[in-house]
């Protein structure tokens, strides 16, 4: 009796034949071939689950993103208060500082106690 034709691997692997034996199970696909089909699909399932966990984390990547561009213009904003406040007070108490500030009050008021007692 002639061995059954090949059948694609995505075929069923295994008929029943009726010979002098009785029935049994003759296998369609050479195990060689079997177990490279089922290590290609082992492969290409682990793939699968890699591409979804970098698409999840590209998604968590562009979210954190864009989050930092808002942040990016609101420490900007934040920098220009900074300085505003800087200049505001460099007028206020003038280019020596608070110490000339200071020295320039009790020269102004000479009666005034400066509070080192005498």
């Amino acid at each position: 009796m002639p061995p059954p034709p090949f059948q694609p691997h995505n075929a069923p692997t295994s008929s029943t034949s009726s010979g002098t034996y009785g029935k049994h199970r003759l296998s369609t696909v050479p195990s060689s071939l079997n177990s490279a089909a089922s290590n290609k699909q082992r492969q290409l399932s682990h793939l699968n689950a890699q591409l979804s966990q970098l698409h999840a984390h590209l998604s968590d990547l562009d979210e954190l993103m864009q989050i930092t561009a808002v942040q990016a213009d609101h420490i900007r904003a934040l920098g220009g208060i900074h300085g505003a406040l800087l200049m505001s007070a460099t007028k206020i108490l003038g280019e020596g500082g608070a110490g000339a500030a200071a020295a320039a009050a009790s020269v102004n008021n000479p009666g005034e106690d400066d509070g080192r007692g005498g």
